[in-house]
């Protein structure tokens, strides 16, 4: 767990790889503004959280709770990124109070079905963890080229590269996590969440992860969502623009909309 900063408080949900580590850069932009909460999933070595089987998918939602409780806050904005933005969603759902505002980045959707390459992948997930890593940096290339143009630019992913291998995935935890999507009902969550709500995504052409309009319906099923694209990106905006992406949560969190009966779009350019 990471406690930093000291702005309103905001909660980061990692995604389905699980460890706050990789988003280390995300977590030192939003701190200049949040204080800023995060941690690794429940059940992964790095969180020192058992997993308990009869709470499935609401282990997260466990572990939230109890971070808030030991951090002394009542309520957060909250943030989920990927697979976090499921976790994101159902806690907005049932814990209305403690949500003030809800950010879903590249966030998979509610009604989110499994792909051939999950169920490729699913058969033998420690022996084909390599073949995973190699097709993801070959889809993460375009992405990475538009965001980082220079090759200085893409020396900064030097470092990233430090934390990922330091702070390493569990195959194994992965795939589980990914089984206990069929056992919640996001649709339904979805119609109790009160908090204003922001979808962030990348450019369409460049989210190879999550498409993008997989995240946009959210804007269907979370009436008066807005949304806006973070220029340059795909998936990995929250680490390649930081900065951008940061400044996008924070406009959000201080605006006060006029309403939230209409869905409106932006773009950040940069």
């Amino acid at each position: 767990m990471i406690d930093i900063g000291n702005g309103p408080p905001l909660v980061l949900i990692p995604g389905l790889q699980g460890r706050w580590e990789w988003m280390r850069p995300t977590v030192k932009a939003l701190a200049r503004t949040f204080r800023v909460l995060s941690f690794t999933l429940a059940g992964d070595w790095g969180s020192r959280v058992p997993f308990d089987e009869r709470l499935g998918f609401d282990n997260f939602i466990v572990q939230i709770d109890r971070m808030l409780e030991q951090a002394g806050i009542e309520s957060a904005d909250v943030c989920g990124v990927s697979y976090g933005g499921l976790i994101a969603l159902r806690y907005a759902a049932l814990r209305p109070q403690r949500v003030r505002h809800l950010v879903l980045a590249s966030a998979l959707p509610p009604d989110y079905q499994a792909d051939q390459r999950y169920n490729f992948y699913r058969r033998a997930p420690t022996l084909l963890l390599p073949v995973f890593a190699l097709t993801s940096a070959h889809r993460a290339a375009p992405e990475l080229r538009a965001a980082l143009p220079t090759f200085r630019a893409r020396l900064s992913m030097v470092p990233q590269a430090l934390r990922v291998m330091a702070a390493p995935v569990s195959p194994r935890h992965m795939t589980r996590r990914m089984e206990l999507i069929d056992t919640v009902d996001f649709i339904a969550d979805a119609r109790h969440v009160r908090a204003p709500a922001l979808a962030i995504t990348g450019e369409p052409g460049l989210d190879r992860t999550v498409p993008v309009q997989l995240t946009r319906r959210y804007l269907d099923c979370l009436p008066g969502t807005e949304h806006v694209v973070l220029d340059r990106t795909g998936h990995m905006g929250t680490v390649t623009r930081p900065i951008e992406f940061a400044s996008i949560v924070s406009a959000f969190v201080s605006r006060t909309a006029p309403s939230r009966d209409t869905v409106r779009s932006s773009r950040m350019v940069g």
